[in-house]
This record gives C-alpha cells, sequence and structure tokens, in this order.
C-alpha cells in the first residue's frame, strides 16, 4: 500500500465519522489550525527529512514534494487539524445539559 492510499483512507473514514458524529463541523476553525500546522508541517519536515533523520521509500510515495518532503507528509497534519476542532466540539457539547 503507499503512503497515500493509507492516508486517503484514514482522512476520508475521519471526515464521514465526523461528519456524522457533528451535526455541524467546525470548518473555521479546521480552516485556521490547518494553515498554521501546514506552515509549521513544512518548514520541520523539510528539516527532519533534508536531514536524513526521517527517509521514505521512492516507490511508495507519488513524488509530489514540498521542498524535500513528500507530500503525504502532510496528511498528518490534515488529520490533526480537523480531529483536534472536532474533538473540542464534542468535549463541549458533551459539558451542556
Amino acid at each position: 500500500m503507499t503512503y497515500f492510499a493509507l492516508n486517503a483512507t484514514f482522512l476520508l473514514t475521519l471526515f464521514v465519522v465526523l461528519n456524522v458524529l457533528l451535526r455541524r463541523s467546525p470548518w473555521r476553525a479546521i480552516g485556521i489550525t490547518a494553515l498554521a500546522l501546514t506552515a509549521l508541517t513544512a518548514v520541520f519536515d523539510n528539516a527532519i527529512v533534508g536531514t536524513g533523520i526521517v527517509a521514505y521509500e521512492a516507490t511508495k510515495i507519488s513524488g509530489l514534494m514540498i521542498g524535500v518532503a513528500p507530500i503525504e507528509d502532510f496528511a498528518y497534519t490534515l488529520a490533526a487539524a480537523i480531529l483536534i476542532p472536532s474533538v473540542w466540539v464534542l468535549l463541549e457539547r458533551g459539558g451542556k445539559k
């Protein structure tokens, strides 16, 4: 399985589950979080991949890169950007009666 297929499966599942749990997803918060986390990920992933701390098997990545970091590495950032605000909303709802 490629990193892209694994990430797409996980992100699609996350998106579907959260839209079932949340009547109205916090898309504005998700967008703001995604922008901030993507900028930080671009800087630090390039440092980590560029120094050789992390390496990816060439046959398992799409070849699309942001600097020296494969685009697939940004899926974790997107998952966090979707999950964190959504969990916050779910926890907020749990406290209200």
